[in-house]
């Protein structure tokens, strides 16, 4: 399996390093971490998809102005999944599966540009986006994004055990090395996604956490931009402390077997590209 780390969007939120820890300018610098896996068998499967080419000719058509104020959202149509797949010499119709962590705006917004592809997520994600009950839930959930999308496979958040934690096995024509990692907080049906390669696993955590200093350290650090961020969009937030505590633990456990990375942190996602 070779694996590309793509990242398919840019936010600049007004806040600089007080948001991603870095940045020197007023603007910080967020990225949308997506994953393209190339398997011998099962075609092109995409992790998450970012932004799509509809969310960047037509911003105002799927994205809430909220949001694209809030988040100073880039739109760029080089940084689209589809444009990246398309430069590493593939086409739209190679893409087979797309695994989504979960079915924010900045992380479903390529679904349409990927028609023929499967979609696979945890059921009780898909049941809250239909549902849109509350404010957040409808300027989070953008059903322009998913319009005429169809084979949607939804599952359980049950199953077998991986390093602690349920993990959804057997995902419906994928090879058994990807896993769904039920991981609730940020929404009520988030996953994370693990993926076994030659060197141990991946685990790309969603918007589980946001910021480097939130994993892989005893205590938790995140920077006051994206702790107050975290809180704001997270819906539940009892279950997102806990899995963040279950995530840190895993990493000073398990750290040389798996490596931890989440979507926005644009630092994480330059280190596993340059690697």
């Amino acid at each position: 399996m070779i694996i590309h780390h793509l990242n398919c969007g840019c936010m600049c939120p007004i806040g600089g390093a007080l948001y991603d820890g870095f940045s020197k300018g007023v603007h910080a610098h967020l990225a949308c971490h997506c994953l393209l896996l190339e398997t011998q068998s099962h075609g092109l499967v995409l992790v998450d998809t970012g932004f799509g080419t509809t969310d960047t000719r037509q911003p105002r058509r799927n994205i809430p102005a909220f949001f694209r104020l809030l988040n100073n959202i880039q739109h760029r149509e080089s940084l689209t999944a589809l444009a990246q797949v398309k430069a590493l010499g593939f086409q739209a119709e190679d893409v087979r599966h797309i695994v989504l962590t979960h079915l924010d705006f900045d992380h479903a917004g390529g679904l349409t540009d990927f028609p023929q592809a499967q979609i696979h997520l945890l059921q009780r994600e898909i049941d809250t986006a239909q549902q849109r009950h509350s404010w957040l839930t409808r300027e989070r959930y953008r059903p322009g994004q998913w319009q005429g999308v169809s084979g949607w496979q939804g599952y359980a958040a049950e199953g077998e055990k991986w390093f602690g934690f349920d993990a959804v096995t057997a995902l419906r024509g994928l090879p058994p090395e990807i896993l769904l990692i039920p991981l609730a907080g940020h929404t009520l049906g988030h996953a994370g996604v693990a993926i076994q390669h030659s060197d141990g696993w991946l685990l790309h955590g969603g918007d589980a956490w946001f910021y480097r200093g939130e994993i892989g350290q005893p205590e938790r650090h995140c920077t006051p931009g994206l702790r107050f961020y975290q809180w704001m969009m997270a819906m539940d937030n009892g279950a997102r402390r806990v899995n963040q505590q279950r995530l840190r633990e895993l990493a000073l456990t398990h750290g040389e077997d798996v490596r931890l990375f989440c979507s926005h942190d644009a630092q994480e996602l330059r280190a596993l590209q340059n690697r």
